[in-house]
């Protein structure tokens, strides 16, 4: 029963259902009662309920499943700042997981117009294009996709561990930084099913141009986040 303060109710009933599951009353993935039960659980009115559910919902600590009920939402795993520029295999390692890898598929295919103008080299012949499926104790997490030039790796071996990160580096060019547009898309036909996403889970986007201490564009990636696992946080500076 929540005992009333001076705040606005729905207020106290965010905090109390918060409270509850930090204390582990209800666990990540477990379904809430329903709202007639929550709400005369609680002492409040179902439209007051129903205020702090839509506030919680917000702020990705429950998540609602049509038909279904409203459960509280997993922990992201993984952390970083978005001005990091990490690999996904370190991000991983910083969490304390083992990285792993699947290899869909690795090909060399003739450069087109568009990789002409993404890579400014207009006489550029062969990108390699890597589709893999990144993993973290053996869950899938991040789908990704890469293409880069086929000179800058000569010597590509699709089944190596090595992030494209450290491989590029071996061969003589260091990443610098990357222009990055984030993306949240819902649910995916083919990139959901491959992360065994449930229908409600959504994804981050990153598509990533990367730029070698020469202001050269050299990888391009799309990388596909489980928005459950992952989070980012940005430090904004007035200027």
């Amino acid at each position: 029963m929540i005992k009333s303060d001076h705040r606005p109710l729905y207020l106290q009933v965010i905090d109390r259902i918060k409270e509850d599951i930090e204390k582990g009353h209800y666990e990540p993935g477990e379904r809430l009662p329903s709202e007639f039960g929550l709400s005369k659980q609680l002492g409040v009115s179902r439209a007051t309920l129903r205020e702090a559910l839509r506030m919680l919902e917000d702020e990705s600590i429950i998540i609602r499943r049509h038909g279904v009920g409203t459960f509280v939402n997993s922990k992201p795993l993984f952390s970083s700042g978005i001005e990091e520029l990490n690999s996904v295999t370190d991000m991983i390692k910083t969490s304390n997981m083992e990285p792993g890898t699947i290899f869909l598929s690795s090909t060399v295919q003739p450069a087109s117009e568009d990789d002409c103008i993404r890579f400014n080299d207009l006489n550029l012949k062969e990108i390699i294009i890597i589709e893999r499926v990144r993993t973290a104790n053996g869950q899938p997490v991040v789908y990704c996709l890469d293409k880069l030039p086929k000179r800058l790796l000569p010597e590509y071996v699709s089944h190596k561990e090595e992030s494209i990160f450290n491989q590029l580096e071996s061969s003589g060019t260091s990443i610098s930084y990357a222009h990055t547009q984030i993306e949240p898309i819902g649910f995916h036909d083919k990139v959901s099913e491959i992360l065994d996403c449930e229908p409600e889970t959504s994804l981050l986007t990153l598509k990533q141009m990367h730029f070698s201490l020469q202001e050269t564009p050299v990888l391009y990636s799309i990388n596909y986040f489980r928005a459950d696992k992952f989070k980012f946080h940005v430090i904004r500076k007035r200027v």
